[in-house]
């Protein structure tokens, strides 16, 4: 059975813990294939594009896919509105890929928010007794990042000199890794329609191979 390869397109390296979220969910709906992500760095580039098109359009061609996931926080834009953008701008730019909407409310952060092991286990102190409170509606906070970089640093146990050099952004990455199951999750408004978008992509992918 093939692979699917899937290129994340995304506003910045921070966006790259959205990696093993989408790891899970793909392997959830196509149990039994392997997923091969890809990373799209434009940012390596001499010359990074400009526009949302141009991006698209140089991410397929410097890595090549069979789906494009592209991401944009809403921040304060309704997350419809940035889905639309997307949308737009992935018919205007003609790549062969399916290419779906990824655009957490309002950040990338809000789908971290719900695991208190794996903030312990990223902050290097796993058996941390200082209580961690996780918000019950991440996608309503207005600062999704700054909560998760709050909650990191109280889970650390560090004071001091030793918070001060306390590396927030990679640890937010390691919190991405650690966790093993997305699942709590459904039920967030934003998550369940990015699900929903997904699914149906797949089910476009698929149809071919059941119907050459």
């Amino acid at each position: 059975m093939s692979a699917i390869r899937y290129t994340l397109l995304a506003n910045g390296g921070s966006d790259r813990a959205l990696l093993p979220l989408l790891d899970w969910l793909l392997q959830n709906h196509l149990p039994g294939r392997a997923v091969r992500p890809q990373w799209a760095d434009l940012a390596r580039l001499v010359s990074p594009p400009g526009s949302l098109v141009e991006r698209i359009e140089q991410a397929v061609d410097l890595y090549p896919c069979d789906m494009i996931c592209i991401h944009r926080d809403s921040e304060r834009v309704p997350r419809e509105e940035r889905a639309d953008e997307i949308r737009q701008a992935a018919e205007a730019s003609c790549v062969g890929p399916t290419a779906v909407p990824v655009v957490p409310v309002r950040m990338t952060e809000a789908w971290l928010l719900f695991d208190k092991q794996a903030i312990r286990r990223a902050a290097g102190n796993p058996n941390g007794q200082i209580p961690l409170q996780l918000p019950p509606n991440p996608e309503g906070l207005s600062d999704p990042k700054s909560t998760l970089h709050a909650l990191l640093k109280t889970a650390s146990g560090l004071s001091g000199r030793r918070l001060k050099k306390f590396r927030v952004a990679p640890a937010v990455h390691r919190v991405a890794q650690l966790i093993q199951d997305f699942s709590p999750l459904r039920g967030l408004p934003a998550f369940n329609v990015f699900e929903d978008e997904l699914r149906r992509a797949l089910g476009s992918l698929e149809s071919p191979r059941q119907n050459p």
